[in-house]
């Protein structure tokens, strides 16, 4: 009983884990390093762009105790706080922590942001582009040309391992959490589901809405927050007795989401996160096990059981390929699903903060 108890305490504050944290007066102010135009892949560009970002603990005088920290999708540089500070994983004590924000998260240039490509006008961006905005911001501003690790959830997971294959003598280590070196079939097919909620509501208006639209951002989270980002258990453990009280539940967190994350900017990281594939990174040819070979960083693959948004077979298959990698199950005995590493689980707190940091630590 008293575990039920304390599953429901969690849970019932887990939907927000995912999306934009509330900023409070007493955490490291944000930064931006405005870059002019960002060149992007495709061969556009995003004008006048800037990344926002937040550092936690001191820089030594070697630049060498740097960890960059990159987030999931509409989260923000809050993501991993649960593993940010004196004795956790990422020790503010030790580390240099530089958390960045996403392209198109609302804080770094964004389409709800950008005043030179507003909205629908912003273009299209990859996980690469992500990569190659983060790279600008250590090497050109920040003067960082290595760094201890790079460390990351879902789609933070995900710009991981592109950073392995993009840079790969630029870290010691890489923490990929729930990630995906290609995004598999399933997972596109839930993106597009969340993408259509929101596109066939009248009130999204072809991206120029005056108000959000309610409507498809309610549909938008049933599929991807309070779905494929959860576990069936999840669900048995918070309502073990009356499955009906789901109900009620789900339309207060819907409510609460409504203004968390803007609806322009979740289609475009959508976007980004469907058509990731590090084997088409420039010079591997399409070649995933070519790209994954190519890491040379100390590698730590974390999946959560049960995952319905980023199925677990695909990092621990990908995990094969990788010459120096330890693939670990995110706390054996819980089944949280891609929520895992979303910090809203205690024993999930406690394993990610032991296991990451005795991997640094090595």
């Amino acid at each position: 009983m008293l575990r039920r108890v304390l599953a429901c305490a969690w849970l019932c504050g887990l939907a927000l884990l995912p999306t934009a944290w509330a900023h409070a007066p007493n955490q490291a102010p944000h930064q931006s390093f405005a870059m002019g135009d960002l060149r992007l892949e495709s061969g556009e560009a995003i004008r006048d762009f800037a990344i926002s970002y937040v550092t936690h603990g001191t820089l030594n005088a070697e630049r060498s105790n740097a960890i960059l920290m990159v987030t999931a999708i509409s989260g923000n540089h809050h993501r991993l706080d649960f593993l940010i500070g004196p004795g956790k994983a990422l020790d503010t004590d030790r580390y240099f922590i530089i958390a960045t924000d996403a392209i198109g998260n609302g804080l770094t240039t964004s389409p709800s942001n950008s005043r030179a490509q507003p909205r629908m006008q912003f273009p299209r961006f990859t996980i690469r582009d992500m990569v190659a905005s983060q790279h600008r911001l250590l090497t050109e501003h920040l003067g960082i040309n290595h760094v201890v690790a790079v460390v990351g959830p879902s789609m933070g997971g995900m710009q991981v391992l592109q950073w392995g294959v993009s840079h790969p003598a630029f870290m010691d280590s890489l923490v990929a959490m729930v990630p995906l070196a290609r995004t598999p079939a399933w997972t596109v097919a839930v993106l597009d589901a969340s993408r259509q909620a929101i596109m066939l509501d009248p009130a999204w208006n072809a991206g120029n809405y005056t108000a959000p639209p309610e409507r498809g951002i309610r549909l938008w989270r049933d599929i991807l927050s309070f779905l494929a980002a959860r576990a069936p258990e999840m669900y048995r453990d918070q309502f073990p007795n009356a499955p009906m009280e789901v109900l009620p539940w789900l339309r207060a967190q819907e409510a609460s989401l409504i203004n968390a994350f803007d609806a322009n900017d979740w289609l475009y990281q959508t976007w980004a996160y469907e058509r990731h594939d590090i084997g088409a990174t420039p010079g591997m040819n399409g070649d995933l096990v070519a790209a994954l070979r190519a890491i040379r960083a100390r590698t730590l693959v974390l999946h959560g059981t049960g995952d319905l948004l980023n199925p677990e077979y695909e990092p621990i298959d990908a995990a094969r390929f990788i010459r120096d990698v330890r693939v670990l199950r995110i706390s054996p005995g819980t089944i949280t699903g891609h929520a895992s590493a979303g910090g809203g689980n205690p024993a999930d707190v406690d394993f990610l903060n032991r296991e990451v940091g005795a991997f640094l630590r090595r």
